[in-house]
């Protein structure tokens, strides 16, 4: 017999103690994929989830094929029940200067109900909802499940397509949930339906063959941080809008976001203007963007009085739904090498790309998703809402798995700060994510099972 939805509040409520704490000790270990970064705590991380999933009564193993290690744990479906695929990724940012968060960013502090450490809501928080929803039904959970957690998301998932391809049967399943999003705003749930790619490339810029006197030299002879910033400059017209050709957008995002809102979300200084046309949804969901993420140069209290040979910036590009990554590598490309000043060479080249993608929403799964919402905040119906980042893999289930309703959930909310100092979690929303994953596996058993 399935529990009831009684039965699962009063569930999530007795296990949250024991979910918080355990979330507490994931945070506490910095498992950074990024090179440089010691990965003997990626390897403590998914020990720590493995732990976790097998005291669920999971089959749980620790995998790696090339990169980092990804855990997966499966637990087979009651006859004719469907099976329901609960991915996240146990691995971090880098925490930046800890000079910029206002505690430890490794230690997780509760502070006015939220709690603060790198990765409590990106994307620890995800791995725990999961952990949740299945204690909450013990040995009575009426679904099949595969917990699939992933160990170098932030890092770029080198390795994602290898095990996906290996492990295809094992995570072949009927409903997707991937928790790795988050919601419209404290007290509005939403789904995410659609996600902008993502082209990550350097441009470097080369004028002399050596460093040479700025006094004996400057004037006659571009230095090469001065022709980058003239290089990038053409990236956008005076509105700010993008000006490469060749890349796809479009308007038409139907949420509204109020502009002083994002702005105050944002963090934006007074007097700062907004760049781009057209709706803040549209700008951050429906059209390109492009950012200047980091630029090779001297520092200022290091630099000589010299020209530079040579500047390198790293540029992200964000593509609208509709556009494919390899034509907008190169359009930005070729747009770089027509536009930089003065002669000088440039260089472009591509870090990592991913595809954006659109979840048609419809259908018996995702409408158990909207009931279970609906019921965890108490009568607020969800939010369907673009995201302006990337999850590049969801495209690969798509193509991998095109049977499967994917439904993109989360545990962020505007205020969360992923990725950036003092990423925290709003523990009451917490606790309603954990409560809606485990309605909706309710509602999953009670939808999709044979007769």
């Amino acid at each position: 017999m399935s529990l009831s939805e009684t039965d699962l509040r009063a569930a999530i409520a007795r296990e949250m103690p024991g979910v918080r704490a355990d979330l507490e000790r994931l945070v506490r270990i910095p498992g950074i994929a990024f090179e440089g970064f010691d990965h003997s705590h990626v390897e403590r991380s998914a020990e720590a989830v493995a732990e976790l999933l097998r005291g669920c009564g999971l089959d749980t193993q620790v995998v790696r094929r090339g990169g980092q290690p990804a855990v997966i744990g499966r637990r087979a479906a009651p006859a004719g029940a469907p099976t329901v695929l609960l991915y996240a990724h146990h691995d971090v940012q880098p925490a930046g200067d800890p000079a910029r968060w206002s505690s430890d960013p490794f230690e997780p502090v509760e502070r006015e109900g939220r709690l603060y450490g790198r990765g409590a809501a990106d994307d620890k928080a995800g791995v725990m909802a999961h952990v949740a929803a299945l204690r909450a039904f013990g040995e009575q959970l009426p679904v099949g499940v595969v917990v699939f957690v992933e160990g170098e998301e932030e890092y770029g998932s080198d390795s994602l397509d290898a095990i996906i391809e290996e492990f295809r049967e094992e995570l072949r399943s009927d409903v997707i949930v991937i928790a790795d999003s988050g919601n419209w705003d404290i007290g509005q749930p939403a789904l995410t339906t659609s996600l902008r790619g993502l082209v990550n490339l350097f441009a470097e810029v080369r004028v002399l063959k050596s460093a040479v006197h700025s006094g004996m030299f400057g004037g006659p002879v571009p230095d090469a941080l001065m022709t980058l910033a003239r290089l990038l400059s053409t990236l956008h017209d005076d509105k700010g809008e993008v000006a490469v050709d060749g890349l796809v957008g479009r308007e038409g995002a139907s949420v509204d976001y109020p502009a002083d809102r994002f702005r105050h979300e944002a963090g934006m200084l007074d007097g700062v203007e907004l760049i781009g046309r057209g709706t803040i949804t549209d700008r951050i969901w429906t059209k390109p963007s492009i950012s200047v993420l980091g630029i090779d140069a001297p520092r200022t209290l290091e630099a000589a009085n010299a020209l530079q040979p040579t500047a390198k910036a790293k540029i992200s590009v964000r593509l609208a739904p509709g556009d494919d990554p390899k034509p907008a590598f190169a359009a930005v490309r070729a747009h770089l090498e027509k536009h930089v000043p003065w002669g000088a060479q440039v260089e472009v080249t591509l870090e990592a790309d991913g595809s954006p993608c659109v979840i048609d929403a419809t259908g018996p799964a995702f409408e158990a998703a909207r009931d279970a919402f609906r019921s965890a905040w108490d009568g607020t119906d969800p939010v369907d809402m673009g995201v302006g980042g990337s999850i590049p893999f969801i495209a690969t289930f798509q193509e991998l798995f095109p049977q499967a309703a994917i439904l993109v959930t989360g545990v962020e909310d505007p205020w969360s700060a992923a990725h950036g100092p003092d990423e925290s979690l709003h523990l009451g929303e917490f606790e309603r994510v954990c409560l809606a994953e485990a309605l909706l596996l309710k509602n999953v058993a009670e939808t999709l099972t044979s007769k």
